[in-house]
C-alpha cells in the first residue's frame, strides 16, 4: 500500500481526524459536530489523507445543486504540513467534483489565511467576491409599523427582480451567489422562483420601483432558530437599513431567536448594518470559483 494516500473517509477515522481538529482555532473546532452529516452526505464525499495508514488530513466535497459543487473542511495535520497533503485533497476534491457533473467548484477561505489563498489560486480558483456574518436579536415588539416596509416578493415580480439583480451594484460583486450553511449557490431565475414560491424573498419597493430585497430561511444553528439571510441588497444605505430593521422586527412574528446575514463586504453595507444594531459576527471571508469545464 502506498505510503500516502486520498481515499473516501471511514467511521473508525473519526478519533484519528478528532485529534488533529482539536486546535484549529482558539476555541476548538467546528469537525466533531459536522462528522457523521459530512461522512454520511448523499449529495457529497468526505476525504482523508493518511500517512502509513494513519489519517492526517480531510475535506468535505458537497453537491449544492447539479451544477454546482462546494469544497470546504481542509484540515492538515500541523505535524504533516507542507508535505503535499492540502493540495492533493484539493485535487481529489476537483476529480470528484467533476466526476459528479459539476460545472463549478466554489469555497470560502479566511482574508488573512494566505497559505490556503496561495495554494487555491495555484490551484486556478479566483475570487468571486467577500463576505462576513453580521447577527442581531430580535427588536422589541411596537405597536406602530412603519409605512415603508418590504414586502413578501409575488411570482409575478419575478422579471422584475432580475431586472433589478441585473443592474445591481451588489450582485456582481458578490458574485451572484445566496449563502446558507456556510456554502453558496448561483442565484439563477429557476432558483430565485423556487424561493419565491416558498416565501423566502422579502422586497423593499418606493417610488413604485424596487429599492432592495433580501433572501431568507429559516434554520436551527448553534442550538437557536433563526432567521438566515443569504442575500441582502439595496440602492443606498437607507434602503439595506429599512430592510435589516423590520427582518428584525418579524423574528417576534416568526418566533425565532435571532436573525444572521451573510453581509457583503463593502462600506456601504457595513455602515447600514451598523446603524441598525446589528454586530459583526465573523472575520471576513473570500469566496473562490473555479469552472470545471
Amino acid at each position: 500500500m502506498p505510503e500516502n494516500t486520498i481515499r473516501p473517509a471511514r467511521s473508525e477515522d473519526r478519533d484519528a481526524v478528532f485529534a488533529f481538529c482539536q486546535q484549529t482555532w482558539e476555541w476548538g473546532d467546528y469537525i466533531e459536530r459536522i462528522w457523521d452529516e459530512w461522512l454520511d452526505d448523499p449529495q457529497g464525499q468526505l476525504f482523508v489523507a493518511t500517512s502509513h495508514e494513519q489519517p492526517v488530513g480531510i475535506m468535505h466535497l458537497h453537491m449544492v445543486s447539479e451544477n454546482d459543487a462546494w469544497a470546504q473542511g481542509l484540515r492538515v495535520d500541523p505535524n504533516y504540513r507542507r508535505q503535499g497533503f492540502a493540495r492533493a485533497l484539493h485535487e481529489t476534491v476537483t476529480i470528484e467534483a467533476m466526476r459528479r457533473g459539476a460545472s463549478y467548484l466554489r469555497l470560502t477561505i479566511e482574508t488573512d489565511n494566505l497559505p490556503s489563498i496561495n495554494l487555491v489560486e495555484r490551484l486556478h480558483m479566483r475570487p468571486i467576491g467577500s463576505y462576513r456574518l453580521y447577527t442581531a436579536p430580535p427588536l422589541p415588539v411596537q405597536k406602530a409599523l412603519p409605512q415603508q416596509r418590504p414586502q413578501l416578493a409575488t411570482i409575478e415580480e419575478l422579471d422584475e427582480i432580475i431586472e433589478y439583480l441585473n443592474t445591481s451594484s451588489i450582485f456582481p460583486l458578490v458574485g451572484g451567489v445566496y449563502y446558507a450553511k456556510w456554502r453558496a449557490q448561483p442565484i439563477t431565475a429557476e432558483w430565485l422562483e423556487e424561493r419565491i414560491q416558498a416565501q423566502q424573498v422579502y422586497m423593499l419597493r418606493r417610488w413604485e420601483q424596487i429599492d432592495g430585497l433580501a433572501i431568507a430561511e429559516m434554520r436551527q444553528e448553534n442550538g437557536e432558530q433563526t432567521l438566515s439571510v443569504g442575500y441582502i441588497d439595496g440602492t443606498a444605505i437607507e434602503a439595506i437599513s429599512f430592510i435589516a430593521y423590520d427582518l428584525r422586527r418579524r423574528l417576534h412574528e416568526m418566533e425565532l431567536d435571532r436573525i444572521r446575514i451573510y453581509a457583503p463586504d463593502m462600506v456601504l453595507v457595513q455602515d447600514a448594518f451598523d446603524g441598525a444594531e446589528y454586530e459583526a459576527a465573523s472575520p471576513v471571508y473570500n469566496t473562490y470559483e473555479r469552472g470545471l469545464f
